[in-house]
């Protein structure tokens, strides 16, 4: 039966998140793993020698470390309430899943540019985006601003919303945590700056790893969730086809490429971070500028994509389940 109540658990956290988003909360989970990375971080840049080897091992080391109690915490807490009842385990099981999908979220920040826009608010929505991109903001016009936005919409698809999905689907709380504190230390340590170039090479790489199979999944299913909302289906296939490896990481383009085939845009390009150009070639064509309109159809197929992801684990593991009844 505990393929029925981790479905359940799924569909519960799912809905959670599509009604409340992603809760503002001092302990967040989330929030704590970061803590965690934080800690862990200071104490092994102490014990580890500051150079390229000392600095690698000590990365991966923080990065074995982090896993490692993160999993197993979300496991202690599943069992415990396992052991209470089969609904408390399913109550606990949607509230961590709740906490690690964050497709409501992602739509509230990103219409937050939207909005700013439309009502004029050029610093508004400046300020907006500086919160969900990790560029820098300061010098963006408004074609940037909602480029930055889609952006961060179509990539989130996969590692904010159906990637933590897929590994929740299967190994339930644990496994999502297992992705969601990969996926943390990556944001947090995995830079190519002076700082991480070494320290953090094992977090983005496990990152990379983790996100292989889901990236190509989530751009598939924004190719299909394009015709699902009436957008242009066979573009979006085409421009996935041709640009879903234009970029530095293996799996950030999939869904960008999908997305920008189906409005037809052009995304990507040259960005600046942390002061420092950084050179990057363009997604999509340049058919047309971008508009605030846009914003919103990113988060349709967000939504569209992800919907088709979780009716598919769901009905997977209804079927695993009759099959060994």
């Amino acid at each position: 039966m505990w393929m029925i109540y981790s479905a359940a658990g799924l569909a519960l956290g799912a809905v959670l998140d599509r009604i409340f988003g992603d809760p503002h909360w001092r302990f967040h989970p989330i929030c704590l793993i970061g803590k965690l990375i934080s800690a862990a971080e200071r104490v092994i840049r102490n014990i580890f020698p500051k150079s390229m080897g000392g600095e690698l091992a000590g990365g991966a080391v923080m990065a074995v470390i982090v896993c490692l109690i993160v999993t197993a915490a979300a496991a202690a807490a599943g069992i415990a309430a396992y052991l209470i009842s089969p609904y408390v385990y399913i109550a606990a099981e949607g509230i961590m899943c709740w906490f690690v999908v964050a497709a409501q979220s992602l739509k509230k920040e990103s219409m937050k540019v939207c909005h700013a826009l439309e009502q004029g608010n050029t610093e508004k929505a400046r300020e907006a985006v500086s919160m969900i991109v990790g560029r820098d903001t300061a010098a963006l016009d408004q074609e940037g601003m909602i480029k930055a936005a889609v952006e961060t919409v179509a990539e989130n698809t996969s590692d904010g919303v159906i990637a933590p999905l897929i590994f929740t689907a299967i190994g339930g709380a644990p496994l999502g945590y297992l992705y969601k504190s990969v996926n943390t230390m990556d944001s947090m340590v995995g830079y190519k700056n002076e700082k991480y170039i070494y320290f953090g090479r094992a977090a983005a790489k496990l990152d990379d790893a983790v996100n292989f199979i889901p990236a190509r999944i989530s751009g598939l299913l924004t190719v299909l969730a394009t015709y699902m909302i009436g957008l242009d289906g066979r573009n979006a296939f085409r421009i996935f086809k041709r640009d879903r490896l234009k970029h530095a990481s293996p799996n950030s383009a999939h869904t960008e490429s999908a997305c920008a085939g189906a409005l037809g845009v052009r995304l990507a390009g040259d960005a600046y971070y942390f002061g420092k150009l950084y050179k990057k070639q363009y997604i999509g064509d340049d058919t047309r500028s971008v508009v605030t309109d846009d914003i919103r159809c990113a988060n349709r197929l967000m939504y569209a994509s992800s919907s088709v992801m979780l009716a598919i684990l769901l009905a997977a593991k209804a079927a695993v389940w009759f099959i060994f009844i």
